[in-house]
């Protein structure tokens, strides 16, 4: 039994518009740029959230980091 790759959830989509979508993700996917596999001299990013275990325990109520 042969399975579509693509199948539609809700509504109904004719094989027309199921090409053009599946024309348009494969067209996104090739324009992507390619990620580097391993980068040598990159700095290890900061993580953008505070650990609360690592922070002080008190904060002036004045205090910006709230």
């Amino acid at each position: 039994m042969n399975t579509p790759d693509i199948r539609v959830e809700k509504g109904h989509a004719g094989p027309e518009e199921v090409a053009a979508i599946t024309a348009l993700l494969l067209a996104r996917a090739a324009a992507a740029p390619a990620r580097p596999e391993h980068r040598a001299h990159a700095k290890p990013r900061a993580a953008g959230w505070r650990r609360l275990e690592r922070t002080p325990g008190f904060r002036a109520p004045h205090s910006w980091q709230g």
